[in-house]
């Protein structure tokens, strides 16, 4: 396993680009979307499972050089268990809608989706409360300001050392640098140096900050309100696929009860996370900050409304219409219209598929 994984390190480039084109062709297997072909999705599956395995092992890669900061790593390795999870979804869906049919397949995805909710809450907990980043596949570790300092004015030693020039580091470098020189400088004016050093006091060497993990109620009772906020959006992110495929098990997907209760919790999930501007309650300001990568994620998670236009019944109401319009319009046109006529097939391929279009 060791060889693999550092064949896997070596050849990163390549194996990024193998399973891109892996991917890409299982697109194009015959009976893709088939009611009742599982051998198509069980061969994406193994694919999808063996690309997040990869990925790990890239990801999980020894730094040649120890960080200023040391953070705990997870003992648990919650985002491969999530692309673990997503990825046996769909084939469990396939699986499910071919022995069991169409009605009693959401009891099998609601289990699924309850899976991932657990794992999710748990990455989230272990992570110190930090946003979910690709819904829990991308680690959350960026060292700067983050949703975990929510209206933070007055902040916690471990919040300030986090860039790693603490106080203590600072001392201990010079420590370092002083010992080290004394030491050069005895080399070369005595030749039993070697002799005595064992004699001598240790090089101080300044030790790792590690960054201590807030609970759920230190970051309720400092962050106040944001803090509150915060929780309660990334908790409406983590339970609102399970929620809108237990509502689909009770009203069916063709009614419109659980596409507008999804899209709601999608609404008011986000419009606590995205104040980033300074807010006031009770006449003070809170400042929400949050770091690069979790603005690029509330982005993400935006354009993952789009899906909307995909799910039953707005698709079967308005969507399908357009795309046969638009492929009738284009067919006339050389290779445009075998193009035009190819994506309208995938996307209703797709659009059959609860886990092709659930962004989740």
């Amino acid at each position: 396993m060791e060889a693999y994984k550092n064949w896997v390190r070596r050849n990163r480039d390549y194996v990024n680009s193998l399973e891109s084109l892996a991917s890409g062709l299982t697109w194009l297997l015959p009976e893709r979307f088939s009611e009742s072909e599982i051998g198509p999705e069980a061969v994406t599956a193994v694919l999808g499972m063996i690309t997040a395995i990869n990925e790990h092992i890239i990801d999980t890669t020894p730094r040649s050089q120890t960080p200023a900061v040391a953070i705990e790593p997870h003992s648990f390795p919650y985002p491969l268990c999530i692309s673990m999870i997503k990825e046996l979804e769909t084939l469990v869906e396939v699986a499910a809608q071919q022995y069991f049919g169409d009605d009693k397949k959401w009891n099998f995805i609601a289990l699924a989706e309850a899976a991932k909710v657990i794992v999710r809450l748990a990455s989230f907990r272990n992570s110190g409360f930090r946003m979910l980043l690709q819904g829990g596949e991308t680690p959350n570790v960026e060292n700067s300001p983050s949703p975990s300092k929510l209206g933070n004015h007055h902040e916690p030693d471990h919040f300030l050392n986090m860039n790693g020039r603490t106080q203590w580091n600072m001392e201990g470098k010079a420590l370092s640098a002083l010992s080290r020189f004394r030491e050069n400088a005895r080399k070369g004016a005595d030749p039993e140096w070697l002799h005595r050093v064992q004699h001598q006091h240790p090089v101080v060497e300044p030790p790792a900050a590690v960054v201590q993990r807030p609970t759920l109620s230190k970051i309720l009772n400092e962050r106040g309100v944001s803090g509150l906020l915060f929780v309660l959006g990334e908790a409406l992110f983590i339970t609102r696929p399970l929620i809108y495929v237990l509502i689909i098990r009770k009203y069916g997907v063709r009614s419109w009860v659980p596409w507008f209760l999804s899209l709601a919790i999608d609404f008011v999930g986000v419009g606590c996370l995205t104040p980033l501007s300074t807010l006031r309650f009770g006449g003070r300001e809170e400042q929400c900050q949050f770091t690069d990568a979790e603005k690029h994620e509330l982005k993400r998670r935006k354009l993952l409304w789009a899906l909307y236009l995909m799910r039953d019944p707005f698709f079967s109401t308005y969507t399908r219409g357009k795309l046969e319009s638009t492929e009738k319009i284009m067919e006339p046109v050389p290779l445009v219209g075998i193009l035009t006529e190819k994506l309208v097939e995938l996307l209703s391929g797709a659009q059959t598929r609860y886990t092709y279009m659930s962004g989740s």
